[in-house]
């Protein structure tokens, strides 16, 4: 057997261990069309890493020949687009940190490096160039970094983003759908990710691990209760890279305030025309003052005073209660 491809190197400074590049290419190319894969594991796993590994994997152009009774059979695979489920809102990749998020990607997007200045932060381009490279399908404003403050809210968001790829056009157009999810794998973060498998119907779900076993999730089916079994789900144990390789694959991973900083930056940076040259946090932060504010007409402004809608004239209220918009 043959195969012969040409594989994009969006990231050539990411190390990705044949153990993972074998993993995607078994999802990618398996027996299952449009996969819905869920990658779950401990903090610092490359959890991350490895799901845009996939979704990049998903959009690559593949072609794999064999050859039977001298004849050539070709055989293509190709995703236009890919679904992204963000539910790691901590450490979001193509939103704002505080959503949760369905995002579709038609593009190959690099692993976002940042470096640090002596002036403060910089944005690597490809922040930008990622931001303009997905769509939004729907997202929620859970309006923190973990699901610890209300995991009921968090649940819901979540299972409302699944059925909005489930009942609408992107079901429908086929593309499959890569999930990322946070690295609290136990207690009440364990009890959210068995509901989470659970409630979603997942063709692959990869499983990261560290070397020391008391941190990863149990081995197997760990969703199922004993003596169930799900024929339509595949399992895949794969082993976090070593350690002096985690920060190769994601340089600022562990200052997640930072990360957090940068991502907020980097979508509001898409205010402005491409040729601006913004390069650090202050520069962004007087450019954003002196933008011209965003503004809505008066009527699509509801005023909500002590949880009792005020109806009538609003303008005695404007200056001292808080509005949304409808």
């Amino acid at each position: 057997m043959e195969a012969a491809a040409e594989k994009e190197s969006p990231s050539p400074k990411i190390f990705i261990p044949i153990e993972w590049s074998t993993a995607a290419d078994l999802i990618a190319f398996g027996s299952v069309s449009f996969p819905i894969a869920f990658v779950c594991g401990p903090k610092n796993s490359g959890k991350t890493t490895f799901s845009r590994h996939l979704v990049n994997v998903l959009l690559q152009n593949y072609t794999h020949s064999f050859m039977d009774c001298k004849v050539t059979v070709f055989f293509r695979f190709l995703h236009k687009r890919v679904a992204f489920l963000e539910t790691d809102v901590g450490q979001t990749e193509f939103t704002p940190p505080g959503l949760l998020a369905l995002t579709v990607i038609d593009k190959i997007t690099p692993v976002i490096l940042t470096t640090v200045s002596l002036f403060g932060a910089r944005f690597d381009d490809s922040m930008r160039e990622n931001s303009c490279k997905i769509a939004f399908a729907k997202c929620f404003f859970f309006g923190d970094i973990s699901s610890k403050r209300d995991p009921t809210t968090y649940l819901a968001y979540i299972k409302a983003l699944y059925d909005h790829y489930m009942e609408t056009e992107i079901q429908g157009a086929g593309l499959p759908l890569v999930i990322n999810t946070p690295g609290w794998v136990k207690g009440i973060g364990y009890e959210i990710l068995v509901e989470m498998l659970r409630y979603i119907s997942v063709t692959r779900v990869v499983k990261l691990q560290r070397s020391v076993l008391a941190r990863n999730l149990p081995d197997g089916p760990f969703w199922l209760d004993e003596g169930d079994a799900d024929a339509a789900t595949t399992v895949i144990e794969i082993n976090a890279p070593p350690q002096n390789h985690i920060t190769s694959m994601a340089p600022m991973r562990k200052d997640a305030l930072l990360q957090r900083d940068l991502r907020l930056m980097a979508y509001f940076k898409q205010c402005f025309p491409s040729d601006t040259i913004i390069s650090t946090i202050k520069e962004l932060s007087h450019a954003l003052v002196s933008h011209p504010p965003y503004e809505i007409p008066i009527s699509s402004i509801k005023i909500k005073h002590l949880h009792c809608q005020v109806q009538g004239c609003i303008a005695p209220y404007l200056s001292t209660n808080v509005l949304s918009t409808n």
